[in-house]
């Protein structure tokens, strides 16, 4: 393991206090199991994955000075294969939710799915007729901090009532305290309103629907819904994710986790950047407002103590 503190080379490299974080979570090779020793240092491997996800280019045109792109994508592809991403996200999340006095097992969460423009084609590519975008959907489900509990990426072709049932099928399991979602109009209406009633049957969680007012035009920040809005700004940073280039969603649903393990890194690190422009002071605003409400909430709704 590297104990170096040389500055980082980009911007996108691990800092030595995220790095800290991160490489316990990951395997260590058994040497009793043979095979010749690391080349390449995992801390460089990890600074190669996270150059391709911030700069958005291709496996084969990252820098010469760091791993070799067939190296950094094999590991990239075995660790979402045997559910390392998965596992270190979900413990990192755990953490910063300890850290922030919360229990690790949310009981609310958000979930709202983004349709993004494929480039480079592959599995479950489909047209999404209501925002005219040929690709694939990402449906998160986010807790009441805009922490990632469960990411399914599939066909865009697919409606969000059915995608919603992709992600919310087994969450009791996951998640047994969770007892309510909110979601927007779309997933419940005079159309289709299933939903609910399966959510109920099924998982025992009531969905809660944030209806958007038809009387005011333009953006509008609803309540709770911002929450999964800003989790999308945050995945937007990465220009990887700006478009959809993995060409299997299981490789699409691992660039989401990883994005979510360098942003929970660098908060369990100290290394949290302060909210400049507009729209991020204005998040940050109401998010200090929705804490200060919350010890009011737990004497009402015990359910929304999470």
């Amino acid at each position: 393991m590297c104990v170096c503190s040389c500055k980082a080379a980009y911007d996108t490299s691990l800092t030595d206090g995220q790095w800290a974080v991160i490489g316990p979570l990951l395997p260590v090779r058994d040497p009793c199991r043979g095979g010749a020793p690391l080349k390449y240092d995992r801390r460089l491997v990890i600074d190669s994955i996270l150059y391709v996800l911030g700069a958005g280019c291709s496996w084969r045109r990252m820098p010469h000075d760091l791993a070799p792109w067939d190296v950094a994508y094999r590991w990239f592809r075995d660790w979402t294969a045997d559910g390392t991403w998965a596992r270190v996200h979900d413990t990192l999340r755990d953490r910063v939710r300890q850290a922030d006095g919360r229990d690790p097992q949310p009981s609310a969460a958000v979930l709202d799915s983004q349709s993004v423009k494929s480039a480079e084609g592959g599995e479950a590519i489909g047209y999404d007729a209501g925002k005219r975008v040929r690709g694939r959907k990402r449906h998160l489900l986010v807790d009441t901090c805009g922490l990632l509990l469960t990411v399914v990426v599939h066909s865009a072709s697919v409606q969000d009532r059915a995608g919603a049932r992709r992600v919310l099928t087994g969450l009791h399991r996951l998640f047994p305290q969770v007892g309510l979602v909110w979601v927007d109009g779309g997933y419940v209406n005079v159309v289709d309103a299933s939903l609910v009633a399966w959510a109920a049957e099924q998982e025992n969680i009531e969905i809660v629907a944030v209806p958007r007012n038809a009387d005011v035009r333009g953006f509008q920040v609803l309540p709770r819904r911002w929450v999964v809005e800003r989790t999308f700004g945050w995945l937007g940073r990465c220009r990887r994710l700006a478009r959809d280039y993995e060409r299997k969603t299981a490789h699409a649903e691992a660039m989401i986790q990883v994005a979510m393990i360098r942003l929970m890194a660098a908060r369990l690190a100290g290394e949290d950047v302060e909210p400049h422009g507009p729209i991020e002071t204005e998040a940050a605003r109401r998010l200090t407002e929705d804490l200060e409400v919350v010890p009011v909430l737990r004497t009402v709704i015990p359910m929304w103590d999470n």
